[in-house]
């Protein structure tokens, strides 16, 4: 029998494992992201027909969210990740995906300890450290709001 050493198994693994085709990613992953801002853009557009620029922002997010969750919820947005990844979860798009993923596969467990828990299993953190840090940013504009 023979023994493998280390360096024996990292060369079998190097040639076994598949090949990454790095520009291939990065070029997918652009044009799903930038798919994904356009979409959101056609949400401003569409919502500052009917209000200021400052609600048709927070409403194209909003809408962005929503759909993510949908297509999270059924199972398309798992796919587009696979297909574009960063180009994916970099969006806000992502952040919701995110929050949903591990909600639904609690969702056996019932609302309330099933999906309700798990929904905040990856936003908690998020919101905390963002409260945290706009704490911090608000203390130091405070004490020296005056050199800026």
């Amino acid at each position: 029998m023979k023994r493998i050493s280390k360096d024996n198994y990292k060369s079998y693994v190097f040639q076994k494992m598949p090949k990454s085709s790095h520009f291939k990613n990065m070029f997918w992953a652009f044009v799903v992201g930038g798919t994904i801002c356009t979409i959101g853009q056609g949400f401003i557009e569409l919502y500052k027909i009917w209000f200021d620029v400052q609600m048709a922002t927070a409403l194209a997010s909003a809408s962005l969210v929503l759909l993510a969750g949908i297509l999270t919820g059924l199972g398309v947005y798992d796919n587009i990740g696979r297909f574009a990844g960063a180009g994916s979860t970099i969006p806000i798009t992502g952040f919701s995906n995110a929050i949903v993923s591990p909600a639904l596969e609690f969702r056996a467990e019932g609302y309330i300890y099933g999906l309700g828990a798990k929904l905040f299993q990856v936003a908690g953190p998020v919101i905390v450290n963002g409260v945290a840090v706009s704490v911090l940013v608000g203390v130091l504009y405070v004490i020296f709001g005056g050199l800026f």
